[in-house]
């Protein structure tokens, strides 16, 4: 815990929606589940600062709020950082079917995977599809994020869904979150 941090209390995921400013240290998983808490208890006017290392945590006392696009998919889950759309299973090289980003087909066939990240400002979202050696090739921004498959693994933040999907989509929430 950083030292300008250590005479704060502690609260658990549970209890941020009792809060006005929330400062999260951990990882960005750890930001995902509380703007998800937040979400589900319609909470978006809590602010949020998310500390990863000992130098950010002024900033997250003292900082000014900025409401930014809250990415979400279809189950309520919100991502941070990154998503991902890959093969099912480790014998599965690609996935199969379609990706589309608002009206731009991303990939029709077989991709090796497709990356999905929020972007602080409009649309919301940017994605592409990655090469075999998992690189991005072009960037498509938009509002949301589809994908039609015979199966494909979320991994959302870092953190892998427990079962393959055959459909998922990201799109920006009506209302954006505070950041710090």
């Amino acid at each position: 815990m950083p030292r300008a941090l250590r005479d704060l209390p502690t609260i658990s995921a549970d209890a941020v929606t009792e809060c006005r400013r929330v400062i999260v240290v951990g990882s960005t998983a750890d930001l995902a589940a509380v703007l998800t808490t937040l979400l589900r208890a319609d909470r978006l006017d809590v602010e949020v600062a998310h500390v990863r290392w000992w130098w950010q945590a002024r900033r997250a006392r003292t900082g000014f709020a900025q409401r930014i696009p809250l990415i979400r998919d279809e189950t309520g889950a919100v991502i941070t950082k990154a998503a991902h759309w890959l093969p099912p299973n480790e014998e599965a090289r690609t996935i199969r079917g379609e990706a589309v980003v608002d009206d731009t087909v991303l990939f029709h066939g077989e991709a090796t995977g497709v990356l999905i990240e929020p972007t602080p400002s409009m649309p919301g979202l940017r994605a592409t599809v990655l090469s075999p050696r998992m690189r991005p090739k072009r960037w498509v921004a938009g509002r949301a994020a589809q994908l039609g498959t015979t199966s494909a693994l979320v991994v959302r933040d870092g953190v892998p869904a427990p079962r393959p999907v055959r459909r998922s989509a990201f799109y920006r929430h009506t209302q954006g979150w505070l950041r710090v």
